[in-house]
């Protein structure tokens, strides 16, 4: 394991840096990857006519939390667990761990699929009613038939990225979601299938790349040849769930802070709704970008921690969050100074676009820190401590949440209150989870 032996001993910050680019450039680029196909979605969901962007914008929390439970939420369990094993000297552990993930990712991905394509006017009319007819069919084929190839696509990346093998679960992704836009503008144009069409190619690119997946995993693609005839053990679930849950309940609040926001916007009418969908779409996209560093961090943090060094495994995430919040504030700034451009990129109503521009003036300075306390949530679960991360999303909702609703009604800035208090929030999130990578926190107990 050389990169167990390298953090085993103090290394210049450039050396440091060196590592974690080259295990973050392949994820880098599949996040890049992700970010073109989920801009492409947005134009083509827009192009279906605003009632469909709106229908789109209602289902867009659940589809983003698809995405972060199974590739960074549950998935930086699966490779905190894997690379905490191999730094640790316990192959045969790393080994027996992917039948565990395997199992937890079938579960995930069925509950998904359950609870949006079996129910999904109910859950859809919690939070705009208005657009539950355009979002439950499109809903219906991205969780029904989606759900599952997703969650096994993403674990089985986790698997590969636990072993460092960061590049060759790139290779697959990168297909992926290079064929996602190409198959759901087919679907949706000229087959005719509308907004549902999206959710179909979604669907169709990740069954491909789960099988493609599966059979890398299984000829020895992480490093060790996986042990699937082992029977289940509570502790190796322990392993991957005291991180993934506590990572999957994190990502579940964050789309509630989008959900909740959404509900709030519901009263001043689909355009509303349909104009943050675009800005809530630009702010996730900071994710992806975050990623492709959080996904090295998870690893060698994991490895730094299952060898005892936690002095290797705070610079690592210092130095990989600083990073981040280099890459995703330049974005934010980017938007922040132009947001009416971006708005009009992916909606030709002009009050939509309006409504979205106002709400990304706001948002797009603080995508830098929201890069930053993501890259150093992909570390803490490397490291298993997540507490700081728990606190940090709390003051997110309750900054967006109850601190928007503050400045729209009681204080009386409307629609600039709401979008003041998510810039509030994600700037919050950056700051608390920076505050707790630091001695007495990282070791501390446990």
């Amino acid at each position: 394991m050389p990169e167990a032996i390298a953090l085993a001993t103090p290394a210049p910050a450039s050396a440091l840096l060196r590592r974690i680019l080259a295990l973050a450039a392949p994820t880098s680029l599949v996040a890049l990857l992700q970010v073109g196909a989920q801009l492409a979605e947005t134009w083509l969901a827009a192009r279906q006519g605003t009632a469909a962007l709106a229908g789109w914008a209602v289902v867009l929390p659940f589809a983003l939390l698809l995405q972060q439970m199974s590739a960074g939420a549950m998935g930086g369990g699966v490779v905190a667990a894997i690379a905490r094993a191999l730094g640790g000297g316990r192959p045969q552990d790393a080994a027996a761990l992917v039948l565990h993930a395997f199992l937890i990712a079938i579960t995930a991905g069925g509950v998904f699929a359950f609870a949006l394509a079996g129910f999904p006017q109910a859950v859809l009319g919690l939070i705009a009613p208005s657009a539950v007819e355009a979002g439950a069919p499109y809903a219906v084929w991205l969780f029904g038939a989606g759900a599952v190839p997703a969650w096994l696509a993403n674990t089985l990346a986790s698997v590969l990225r636990g072993g460092g093998k960061h590049a060759l679960a790139a290779r697959v992704l990168a297909l992926a979601w290079l064929a996602y836009p190409p198959l759901a503008w087919v679907l949706a144009e000229p087959l005719g299938m509308g907004l549902p069409g999206l959710g179909a190619g979604f669907a169709v690119a990740f069954w491909a790349a789960a099988l493609v997946m599966a059979a890398v995993v299984l000829r020895g693609g992480a490093g060790f040849a996986p042990s699937l005839r082992v029977r289940p053990q509570a502790a190796l679930f322990r392993r991957i769930l005291s991180v993934g849950l506590v990572a999957c309940a994190l990502a579940a609040i964050a789309n509630l802070t989008t959900i909740l926001v959404t509900a709030q916007l519901a009263r001043h009418g689909a355009a509303a709704v349909a104009a943050y969908g675009i800005a809530a779409r630009l702010e996730f996209l900071t994710i992806p970008l975050a990623f492709g560093v959080g996904s090295a961090l998870t690893a060698l943090v994991g490895r730094a921690a299952g060898a005892g060094d936690w002095s290797a495994a705070r610079r690592t995430a210092w130095t990989g969050g600083l990073l981040a919040l280099g890459v995703a504030g330049s974005a934010g700034l980017a938007v922040g100074l132009a947001p009416g451009a971006f708005a009009g990129t992916f909606t030709a109503d002009p009050a939509v676009a309006a409504i979205a521009a106002r709400g990304l003036s706001y948002t797009g300075p603080a995508f830098g820190g929201f890069g930053l306390g993501m890259a150093l949530y992909f570390a803490a679960m490397g490291a298993g401590r997540m507490r700081g991360p728990v606190l940090a999303a709390l003051a997110r909702i309750g900054l967006a949440v109850g601190g928007g609703w503050l400045l729209a009604n009681p204080l009386g800035l409307g629609l600039d209150g709401h979008f003041i208090g998510v810039a509030m929030g994600i700037t919050a999130y950056g700051l608390v989870t920076a505050a707790s990578v630091r001695p007495g926190v990282w070791p501390g107990r446990g």
